[in-house]
């Protein structure tokens, strides 16, 4: 029989190989066409069982990077409930007819396996991952609201035990070929010259389905399931409220009650598959990954990758870029007035390469590519250079009318100022087209947004440029229009001023900041103040509302030079990167609105002044670059559900 998104072939060890090829798309996910592809697969299978089989991809994309969002999207539009919970039970229902066939069945991981990817591996007796850098497994379907459907709820703690399994059913974390063996995910991590070898070996080998330990066994089908539930709820509780959050939560119970068999739940109990896809979280949480999506669709299309980035100003700012972009591949040199001062941007980037990287031969590949350069010799041949230097026009414009001169004629000159308006800055230059923004945020290996800023002068090849470097340094692109504060810093200040006016009135700092948690903010606002640095909050707010009173107790901070996290000591003291708060105490009733609602306005004055282009880039810049509460998808989508309810 030929199928449009399966290929088979049996080998001479009667191995059946069914290649995954999903047709008209370039990674493989599994829609409902797959799934009843599947289903039909396993039904000449029934009538004609094979020797063993192996599922693996024919794309060089990755395993399968699971269901199929988009009908989930779809779903939302129509809000037809009955269609989403057919979808995860049919789902389910065919993973559980491959788990339990009779014949040896082998996942080939190679590449990410991913939600409905993965869940179809565990759904096979063995998995071999592919040891490449590709190479990601996990469940993060909590990221957008649902639970994993097709039996990774049941699954993954069998193979894991109930602790570890939980910490990646709850988390939406990823683990590569070695920890994934290690952790007992996956029976055999191979490099990608065996895979094919390996593969076969196990099938020839048919070695004892992996067991859990006494203890695991008690934590994951004994006594002590209760208990592992009742603390995986502790913690949950700690970063995700149930009102915002219900998935993690419905994720336990599905598992505790329901040994996660979708068809169990009764519609109206929380762990239900109808109960979590009406909760307006899932829909705006798909919505959010779609606007992702977005964001790096942006840069599909334009031919420009750069080989060399030189980059001015190695402060945290500066020196932080200049790491990140190095881990990313590319060579980097970093100036600044002499090597004393590029020193501590070398140390920090050592620091999160270990962190990041954890192997000996990337740390040392990436420190190769960072290259300190006091005397700025590198801009000559750089493909992209950023200035990263105290917001200060004057300063600015004397930096870029120097790199002018000695630039590639086709390097992009970008500078990474919060708020200085690039048509000011740009007066410097013989050619103000060439000057663009290209705008990160603190801390730079964290945020995932970067501001790509086209000013009236800036031309559309600039623009293009820029949007493709910060997609290849895996960062989401936001195109914007010079004006002050530009999108995300626009309304993040009105933000910030009302919880400085709040300070004023003598509420305390952790008051105010568990009124924006409450909310569902990731940080409140006084120790994000003090996260940005308060000196860039003020030139921030300067610069978006010229002429404001500025608040007394953010003048007494500057004053004394205690500017927050990096002196320190801000609002807060800060201790191993951590701010010292005190008791928040209780949060006086409208405190939340109030701090919001000042960026609910100025959102949709931006978005009406077309520093953005639309509704839907303006909540993704609001989401990816300031935190806004993801559940609520955004502030012009929060704003509308807040004027239809």
């Amino acid at each position: 029989m030929n199928y449009k998104h399966f290929k088979l072939r049996t080998d001479e060890h009667q191995i059946t190989w069914v290649g995954i090829d999903v047709a008209d798309e370039s990674v493989n996910t599994m829609g409902t066409p797959v799934l009843h592809e599947l289903n039909t697969l396993l039904d000449e299978f029934e009538k004609q069982a094979p020797k063993s089989v192996v599922f693996y991809s024919e794309k060089k994309s990755g395993f399968i990077a699971g269901a199929n969002v988009n009908e989930f999207v779809e779903i939302g539009k129509t809000n037809d409930l009955n269609e989403a919970e057919a979808l995860v039970k049919r789902g389910y229902d065919v993973y559980e007819r491959l788990a339990n066939v009779k014949y040896p069945t082998l996942a080939l991981i190679n590449g990410y396996a991913l939600g409905g990817g993965l869940e179809l591996a565990l759904a096979c007796r063995y998995r071999v991952a592919v040891d490449m850098p590709g190479t990601r497994l996990g469940l993060p379907e909590v990221m957008l609201g649902i639970l994993p459907g097709w039996g990774g709820v049941k699954r993954l703690p069998q193979l894991m035990g109930a602790p570890a399994a939980l910490d990646f059913l709850l988390s939406g974390k990823t683990a590569d070929a070695k920890k994934a063996k290690k952790l007992g995910m996956v029976d055999e991590a191979v490099p990608p010259r065996i895979m094919w070898n390996a593969a076969i070996g196990v099938l020839k080998a048919m070695p004892p389905v992996r067991k859990l330990s006494f203890v695991q066994n008690l934590m994951t089908n004994g006594f002590l399931r209760g208990y592992v539930a009742s603390q995986a709820r502790k913690q949950v509780a700690k970063r995700a409220r149930p009102e915002h959050y219900p998935s993690p939560y419905a994720i336990i119970d599905l598992w505790q009650k329901y040994n996660g068999d979708v068809h169990q739940p009764k519609p109206e109990e929380s762990c239900s598959v109808r109960s979590l896809i009406s909760h307006p979280t899932a829909m705006n949480l798909i919505r959010v990954f779609g606007l992702r999506e977005q964001l790096k669709a942006q840069a599909k299309g334009i031919d420009f990758a750069a080989k060399h980035v030189h980059v001015i100003g190695a402060g945290v700012m500066g020196g932080d870029i200049a790491a990140w972009c190095a881990m990313r591949g590319i060579n980097v040199t970093l100036q600044d007035l002499d090597a004393s001062r590029i020193a501590p941007a070398i140390k920090r980037a050592a620091d999160m390469y270990k962190k990041r990287l954890r192997d000996e031969r990337k740390v040392r590949d990436a420190m190769d590519r960072l290259q300190p350069d006091p005397t700025g010799s590198g801009a000559t041949r750089a493909d992209v250079i950023i200035e990263a230097i105290v917001e200060n026009l004057s300063v600015k414009q004397k930096v870029f009318a120097e790199l002018e001169a000695k630039a590639k004629p086709d390097a992009v000159l970008a500078t990474n100022t919060s708020s200085i308006p690039l048509e000011q800055i740009a007066t410097a230059l013989k050619d103000p087209s060439r000057l663009v923004g290209i705008h990160f945020f603190n801390p730079v290996a964290q945020m995932m947004l970067v501001e790509v800023i086209s000013g009236k002068q800036t031309s559309l090849e600039m623009s293009r440029r820029a949007t493709a470097f910060v997609d290849q340094i895996d960062k989401l692109p936001l195109a914007c229009k010079s004006a002050p504060g530009f999108w995300v810093n626009r309304i993040l200040a009105p933000y910030l001023g009302e919880a400085m006016k709040c300070l004023d009135e003598g509420i305390a700092p952790e008051t105010i900041d568990e009124a924006a948690l409450a909310f569902g903010m990731p940080v409140g606002p006084i120790e994000l103040a003090d996260v940005v640095g308060l000196d860039v909050c003020r030139a921030v707010g300067e610069t978006v509302a010229p002429g404001a009173t500025e608040p007394q107790k953010l003048r007494a901070k500057l004053d004394a030079k205690t500017l927050g996290k990096k002196t320190g000591q801000g609002f807060y003291v800060w201790t191993n990167g951590k701010a010292q708060k005190a008791s928040a105490g209780a949060v006086p009733a409208g405190l939340s609105e109030r701090l919001i609602n000042p960026m609910l306005k100025e959102a949709n004055k931006a978005l009406a002044e077309g520093v953005v282009e639309n509704a839907d880039l303006a909540d993704a810049g609001a989401i990816f670059g300031c935190g806004f509460a993801p559940f609520t998808g955004g502030p012009i989508r929060y704003g509308q559900n807040k004027t239809t309810a």
